[in-house]
């Protein structure tokens, strides 16, 4: 079993010779017993679901939870007084947002697997870095929204970083020129929600503004653009159109596994990194969709420690193409308003001051 005192036990390295498939199986069975000696409503979920998980022949053998669990309930493996940060999803489906509960060791696994998601576009060396937000959403008030912790994740693989928006969301023109005229003449970082790049950056960009020696990384904020009918597509024409940006990169992720993402790759398709793992579960059956069908997202990650967030049911719609290769995926959108199923029913919330036994 993974100790949770430990912060380098269960490495996130695949081995370079090996089954990965095998290895990233036995993480996640190993995960799941610690989540499930340690967080009493997982164990409940486990007993009634997948009792003999650890004798599963594959990933979609072990138990998983509904994402949407963590707006109503804040699930934990650790004690109260291990707990770093709380972590707050976007909200941006309704009111409630899920709320993660992140130690030490999750912090340093979060980061470790940032690194190894994104060096494969980025590689090693930190280039100079635009922020495509504004310094004011990283000091908010209350629990660290998982936005700000992206952004703050992100920065370490840059410098001279510029944030390119004042507290009011206005594009900091003076600003952009300035690094423009000193770094836009070489590869530099550029990083930021898909909802901001669409909404706040690309309206009010110049036309004097070159990008074309830009990385540009985005993601999130879909749902929000789903209703203007705006597509991955669509935003890379507009970016090409309108500042030359032309090397950029999807990629998806969640507040509940941050650290891992899937990034796109030169297919088009988002590719997990080594130590997390997709699937596609047939809505109906809840089986796994064959290749080309439609179905919903299961994410899974070796990352999360302080809580049961390594094998979540999504929202969204996804599917692995036929005859697709490096577990490569698309995801197609969102289901609208989907209550959650199976899990969320047979889990109750732990007594008030009841703690964790690890």
């Amino acid at each position: 079993m993974i100790d949770p005192a430990d912060p380098v036990s269960g490495d996130l390295a695949a081995p370079a010779d090996g089954d990965q498939a095998a290895w990233r199986l036995a993480g996640l069975i190993a995960l799941t017993a610690h989540h499930q000696a340690c967080c009493p409503d997982y164990g409940r979920v486990v007993a009634i679901t997948a009792p003999g998980f650890r004798q599963a022949g594959g990933p979609a053998q072990l138990p998983m939870l509904p994402v949407s669990l963590f707006k109503s309930h804040l699930l934990q493996s650790v004690e109260d007084v291990r707990v770093t940060t709380v972590l707050t999803s976007s909200g941006t489906t309704g009111p409630a947002v899920s709320r993660i509960a992140v130690d030490a060791s999750t912090a340093e696994r979060q980061s470790a697997a940032l690194a190894a998601s994104v060096e494969p576009f980025l590689g090693v060396d930190r280039l100079p870095m635009i922020v495509l937000d504004s310094k004011a959403a990283l000091t908010a008030a209350g629990a660290m929204s998982a936005r700000a912790a992206a952004v703050l994740g992100m920065m370490r693989f840059g410098r001279r970083h510029h944030f390119a928006f004042d507290a009011g969301m206005g594009l900091d023109l003076a600003g952009l020129a300035a690094f423009l005229e000193r770094f836009g003449r070489r590869p530099f970082l550029l990083f930021g929600f898909t909802f901001v790049v669409w909404q706040h950056f690309l309206s009010a960009l110049p036309r004097w503004a070159d990008l074309s020696q830009g990385l540009l990384l985005h993601g999130g904020g879909w749902k929000r653009l789903a209703r203007l009918a705006v597509d991955d597509a669509t935003v890379k024409a507009a970016l090409k159109e309108r500042c030359g940006l032309v090397r950029v990169r999807n990629f998806y992720g969640m507040a509940e596994q941050l650290g891992g993402i899937f990034l796109e790759g030169e297919d088009g398709l988002l590719h997990p990194p080594p130590f997390a793992d997709v699937l596609i579960r047939d809505p109906d059956s809840g089986g796994l969709a064959e290749p080309g069908q439609p179905g919903l997202i299961q994410v899974l990650s070796l990352v999360p420690r302080s809580y049961p967030g390594h094998s979540l049911l999504t929202e969204d719609i996804g599917v692995a193409p036929v005859g697709g290769r490096n577990r490569g995926f698309s995801v197609l959108g969102r289901v609208h308003r989907a209550p959650p199923r199976g899990c969320g029913d047979v889990v109750a919330f732990a007594d008030k001051g009841a703690r964790p036994p690890c």
